[in-house]
């Protein structure tokens, strides 16, 4: 796990790197000028990182089927960009980028040219570039490299710092010019320093973003407070889907089970409640995603479903088999699986899902959730955030040490381990993960 999370360190920050000098080459050519189009102050862009880590875990078994690996590459690097654009814009209130006037695009984030070139990008990258890139990396001394990665980690957590301060003090001497002036020599000092920020974040942030306005940078909209609980597609509304399709998805998947193999059985994902994180995360993210769709056809929602359910159970299963050491499904025995973490069927079923969510149940889910008042609203979402945080890292852990105890690793090496060995013994562990399976490891 170690080896595997300092590989992925190293791909980070190489692709950061290696996607700013390709973005701002791209840009320069078409501007006739240097831009620097990173997020950042320094040569690098995360987001780009972040795809060739998710290419790294996602994708690498994948290096015999090239069709499926472009795919999941555009996926990957389309859910990567939309979200980067949609959280920024949620931050600071305004768009980074905006392909609203193109054609074939999605959500005014994603370019669908983009994405055909970066599932191109995901087949060069895992089958040549990483490779290559590997042998180099374990060609230095580990502990030098541990060294390089602190370092680099380091500057971009302090470059991450001064960005969101320089924004925060640009709109902040933007206020003060309406709020009575501050004569102490402390604050005057402070505000010295927040107006040089505040110039070369502007300054920055102009070239490397030629649609932004500087007056929508320096000055934050006016948003009217609302009296409605969750309204629209908000933080709370997404956490109360959230927990409401993770209970409705445990139930469904019982009753399914039951029907077909005739016997009851738990399909929950935690210790503590019949709540299916997949299915709970599922809905929140395709609501999240398909929002401002839910007027369009039952087809366009139903493919939509299709491919990024199917692309999401995928992740998940890779997911939870490197943290926790565990299959928790497996369709090989099924036609048309791939690597029996996904199948055909099971995608349809996707797709069939997100028309009954997103046309069906989701508007008077959402008309329900509107009715709670805002003040028991807010204090109900928090107590459910702290029981599911909770319940979450308990159930982590107990998954994480009863794998240990199918590999041979029987006695406890410390007071955690003893805790859970007591708690969560594997007959208890049984019964609420039946079809868990522990690959053995090497």
């Amino acid at each position: 796990m170690e080896k595997l999370i300092y590989d992925q360190l190293w791909i980070f920050f190489v692709y950061s790197f290696v996607g700013w000098v390709i973005g701002t080459i791209l840009a320069a050519y078409r501007r006739k000028k240097f831009v620097d189009v990173g997020f950042l102050y320094g040569p690098y862009c995360p987001s780009y990182g972040i795809c060739g880590v998710l290419f790294f875990i996602l994708l690498h078994e994948l290096h015999d089927q090239w069709f499926f690996m472009f795919l999941g590459g555009a996926i990957i690097s389309s859910f990567v960009v939309y979200m980067t654009g949609f959280f920024l814009q949620k931050i600071f209130h305004h768009k980074w980028w905006d392909y609203s006037r193109k054609r074939f695009q999605f959500g005014s984030y994603v370019h669908m040219p983009y994405t055909f070139l970066w599932g191109l990008m995901a087949i060069i990258c895992v089958e040549f570039i990483e490779p290559t890139l590997l042998n180099a990396v374990h060609l230095i001394p580990s502990s030098v490299g541990e060294i390089l990665l602190i370092i680099m980690g380091v500057v971009m957590a302090v470059d991450f710092v001064g960005t969101i301060t320089g924004i925060l003090s640009t709109r902040s001497r933007v206020k003060k010019g309406v709020i009575k002036e501050v004569s102490e020599n402390m604050q005057r000092t402070a505000d010295r320093l927040g107006m040089r920020i505040s110039e070369w974040t502007l300054k920055h942030f102009v070239n490397a973003f030629p649609n932004l306005d500087k007056k929508e940078i320096l000055n934050e909209p006016k948003v009217e407070k609302s009296t409605v609980f969750a309204e629209g597609c908000s933080f709370y509304k997404l956490l109360w889907l959230f927990l409401i399709g993770a209970f409705l998805g445990d139930i469904v998947e019982t009753l399914w089970c039951h029907y077909t193999t005739g016997i009851w059985m738990s399909r929950s994902s935690v210790i503590y409640g019949p709540f299916s994180i997949v299915w709970g995360i599922g809905c929140a993210l395709l609501t999240l995603l398909l929002y401002q769709y839910r007027y369009k056809s039952d087809r366009f929602i139903f493919l939509f479903g299709t491919v990024v359910g199917g692309a999401y159970e995928y992740a998940c299963s890779v997911f939870t088999e490197l943290v926790f050491g565990t299959v928790f499904w497996d369709y090989s025995h099924l036609p048309f699986n791939l690597g029996g973490r996904i199948n055909l069927l099971f995608c349809f079923f996707w797709g069939i899902v997100a028309v009954i969510w997103i046309k069906i149940i989701y508007p008077k889910l959402s008309d329900l959730i509107e009715k709670i008042p805002k003040k028991t609203g807010t204090i109900l979402s928090w107590c459910f955030i702290v029981f599911m945080t909770i319940n979450i890292i308990i159930s982590g852990l107990a998954i994480q040490r009863y794998s240990e105890r199918q590999n041979g690793q029987i006695n406890a090496q410390n007071p955690v381990e003893e805790f859970l060995d007591q708690h969560y013994p594997n007959e208890r562990m049984e019964r609420i993960y039946p079809n868990a399976k522990f690959p053995q490891k090497k």
